[in-house]
C-alpha cells in the first residue's frame, strides 16, 4: 500500500488526530489547489479544483488538528465530487 493509499484510509477512518497538512496533501492529490485572500485571509482558505469546479472551504485550525465536522465535509465534497466512495477511493 503506497503512502498516499495510507493516507486516504486513515482520513476514511476519522481520526481525531487528523492534521491540516494532511490534508493538504490528500487533496493535493485529488487536484484540489489551496488559494488564500491574501494576508489579510486569516484562517479562511480555499481548496479548488479547477477541472472539476469545486470547491471545499475551510477554516484553518489552530492547533494543527482538523476537528470532525470538518473531516465529515471533506469526504462529502470528495464523494460528491467523484473522487472517493463511501468505503474506499475510487480515484
Amino acid at each position: 500500500m503506497s503512502k498516499i493509499e495510507k493516507l486516504i484510509q486513515r482520513f476514511l477512518s476519522k481520526p481525531k488526530d487528523f492534521k491540516y497538512a494532511e490534508v493538504k496533501k490528500l487533496l493535493r492529490h485529488y487536484r484540489y489547489t489551496e488559494l488564500t485572500k491574501g494576508r489579510t485571509s486569516g484562517s479562511r482558505v480555499a481548496f479548488i479544483n479547477q477541472k472539476l469546479k469545486r470547491s471545499i472551504l475551510l477554516h484553518k485550525p489552530h492547533k494543527g488538528l482538523l476537528k470532525p465536522y470538518q473531516l465529515t465535509e471533506i469526504k462529502n465534497e470528495l464523494i460528491k465530487a467523484g473522487k472517493i466512495s463511501e468505503e474506499k477511493e475510487d480515484g
